[in-house]
């Protein structure tokens, strides 16, 4: 319909995985598009309304990160 706002495509986020939890993400969630390895400004600017987002600790009420890290994004690998 036209009168109805067009939703942003779905993208999946891992959060601070760094051991066999990702592979146990991976089963549960399927791949992730982007993997962010801290919660810091740039995973919280990056995450859509639309999207969801899966922590190896904590969740989205933790501190963000004082220092930002680089993330992985699975487009371009």
């Amino acid at each position: 319909m036209a009168d109805e706002p067009a939703q942003s495509a779905r993208s999946v986020h891992y959060v601070g995985f760094r051991d066999d939890r990702y592979w146990n993400a991976y089963r549960l969630f399927g791949g992730p598009r982007i993997t962010h390895r801290r919660w810091d400004f740039y995973a919280t600017r990056d995450v859509g309304p639309n999207d969801i987002v899966i922590f190896a600790q904590g969740d989205d009420t933790q501190p963000i990160t004082d220092r930002n890290a680089t993330d992985l994004d699975e487009r371009w690998l």
